[in-house]
């Protein structure tokens, strides 16, 4: 199917009704639902008994990985430790992931390209030892903006996520040599890399018109440098693959972080079910976490909501067959500053091996096919999370 004929169904199904998006789905349009997955069925020829029945080409089950103590992308790598890599990375194969979805640092590659290099090739061999594949993400469209004071921030209350590259290099387009260096210095070292199962150009561009061109000339790299490993965009929404399509994306992703319920999800995923039948590119949800009454990233979520729980939404994603990856694998702060300051936090495992939630650890293994773990749980935001 050709990129363009690709992007007008992305368009067509993203346009009627409720978008698949981070901030939830949303459902102003309820009472129209099942007339429009009535019509998108019909429109290609997609039975009702296939909606939920379908698998990905690709098994992908997955998790978003950053060492617990690393408050952003420049602290992993400028303080890489192989043995909590080595640790974290085992604790994936406990819970039968098959895949890792993560992020370079550009911020830190300019300070120390060879240092940067030599910690990307560990933890692919890392990985590949455990048999996990990598998504990996090259720039971050969602956090602040990297300053000096913020890269090195490790203060549990004050540090914050960052976004890469600074808005000073996304809003000058004279600069983009600079972070084009760095994907030409990628590409040429792991372009046909099998240990990976994707390489991202930017997590969420969005809509900001920097973010996007600034991704559309960096993706133009990947494929002037292209290999073997597929190129793809990490995107807020499935109905954002329209355009990146035209990019030449070959894998389209979406995000639904919270939901407010499970009947909800299950009306998405009716969604997706219809655009893997009508396209012949793979879909994935490489961010989800839980169903929560506030769902949006900016909402204060009720007390009994602040934590994880992967299980009220991954036997939805494990009957769908649809490739996923779930934020995140280790007991972490949230990501954005909204989700911090309201005590915000997610992650499977702890440092020493036990888990947040077993309902949640086991939920995560059924996606294997198998339910037998020997972990034990505990419910406590971690000592240094508090300092």
């Amino acid at each position: 199917m050709s990129n363009e004929l690709t992007r007008r169904r992305l368009l067509q199904i993203g346009a009627v009704g409720s978008v698949v998006g981070a901030a939830g789905w949303s459902t102003r349009y309820g009472e129209r639902m099942d007339t429009e997955l009535q019509t998108q069925r019909s429109q290609f020829s997609v039975p009702d008994a296939s909606l939920t029945s379908q698998t990905d080409p690709v098994d992908v089950r997955g998790a978003i990985y950053i060492p617990p103590r690393a408050f952003n992308f420049y602290q992993m790598w400028r303080y890489y430790d192989p043995s909590v890599i080595e640790r974290d990375l085992t604790y994936a194969t406990q819970v039968n992931l098959n895949a890792i979805r993560t992020w370079l640092c550009y911020e830190q590659w300019e300070r120390d390209p060879d240092g940067h290099e030599r910690a990307f090739d560990h933890f692919l061999d890392t990985a590949e030892e455990r048999d996990l594949s990598v998504l990996i993400g090259i720039f971050d469209g969602i956090g602040a903006n990297p300053t000096t004071d913020r890269l090195l921030d490790t203060d549990p209350k004050t540090s914050v996520g960052l976004s890469s590259p600074s808005r000073e290099i996304l809003s000058d387009p004279t600069r983009w040599d600079e972070p084009r260096a760095f994907v030409e210095w990628f590409m040429e070292n792991y372009r046909d890399d099998d240990r990976l199962l994707g390489i991202e150009v930017m997590n969420e561009p969005g809509w900001s018109a920097n973010k996007l061109a600034f991704s559309e000339s960096m993706f133009e790299t990947l494929v002037d440098n292209r290999g073997s490993v597929p190129l793809t965009v990490g995107s807020t929404s499935l109905v954002n693959n329209a355009e990146y399509a035209r990019w030449g994306s070959e894998i389209f992703q979406f995000h639904y972080n919270f939901v407010s319920d499970q009947a909800t999800f299950q009306e998405m995923l009716e969604r997706v079910a219809i655009s893997r039948a009508a396209l012949d590119t793979p879909i994935w949800i490489t961010e989800w976490q839980r169903a929560r009454k506030g769902q949006g990233f900016t909402a204060e979520p009720e007390p009994d909501e602040r934590g994880p729980d992967y299980a009220s939404l991954a036997p939805l994603i494990h009957d769908a067959g649809l490739g996923n990856f779930f934020w995140s694998l280790m007991v972490k702060p949230a990501w954005v500053q909204p989700q911090r300051k309201n005590g915000v936090i997610n992650g499977l495992f702890h440092e020493d091996g036990s888990v947040w939630s077993l309902d949640d650890a086991l939920a995560i293994q059924a996606m294997s096919g198998e339910t037998s773990l020997d972990v034990q749980e505990r419910q406590e935001v971690p000592d240094w999370m508090a300092v």
